[in-house]
């Protein structure tokens, strides 16, 4: 269909459920069908929209190259993705849900770790003993490489986390760990403390438009408050 909007929402869990607060609070009723692995969706009475469901990261993929026009998701995911891809995609507006602060944690029992600067301290004292260097597992080796280099820390090296992150000082796989944290619950149930300059950055759910789409959606966006 000629002048088709696609647009990429999350597929699962409460980003899912706010992406679809909002469309529907500005008036466009996201249709949905009742099978449990559909992925596709529409907008009532708008024929030329149509909504695709995706893991969150894999939105991010899909504005840079074009397959999407606009999408919801984080600015964690988006700020951690490659500048090619980045440098293709705009941050229309930063919204009301999915908050949450990616930061460095340590092991409750580390006392004599409370700043970053300590953290340098540990990761030299690890190199001279072990000869070896302070591993740091994440998610996010971007963003965690460019804020620990930004802080002065050198001696490290970065363990990439498929999952449970938390795990990984407590068996053996990293010393420390930077994660994603809405609440910091998770990071307390598990014997993990922030430091208290650790924040990498504060993350929110996103309006994204892929830019060369940008001139042609203007008339989709006289739709949003």
């Amino acid at each position: 269909m000629k002048n088709l909007i696609t647009i990429g929402l999350p597929s699962k869990g409460r980003l899912k459920d706010k992406a679809i607060l909002f469309f529907e609070n500005n008036g466009l009723k996201i249709l949905q069908s009742e099978k449990e692995r559909n992925y596709f969706g529409t907008i009532e009475n708008k024929p030329s929209i149509k909504i695709i469901f995706l893991h969150a990261k894999e939105i991010i993929q899909r504005l840079g190259d074009g397959t999407l026009d606009i999408g919801i998701s984080g600015l964690d995911l988006l700020n951690e993705s490659d500048k090619n891809l980045r440098e293709k995609i705009n941050v229309k507006r930063k919204l009301e849900f999915g908050n949450a602060n990616l930061v460095v944690a340590v092991p409750d029992d580390w006392i004599d770790v409370q700043t970053i600067a300590d953290l340098e301290e540990v990761s030299f004292d690890i190199r001279s003993k072990r000869n070896s260097r302070l591993r740091v597992a994440t998610k996010y080796p971007n963003l965690t490489n460019d804020f620990l280099i930004s802080k002065g820390v050198t001696q490290y090296k970065i363990i990439p986390s498929l999952g449970a992150t938390e795990t990984y000082p407590f068996i053996g796989s990293s010393e420390i760990i930077t994660d994603i944290s809405s609440t910091g619950k998770t990071l307390v149930d598990n014997n993990l403390r922030v430091l208290k300059d650790g924040l990498i950055l504060k993350s929110t759910a996103c309006l994204l438009i892929a830019k060369k789409k940008a001139v042609t959606l203007n008339n989709f966006f006289n739709f949003l408050n």
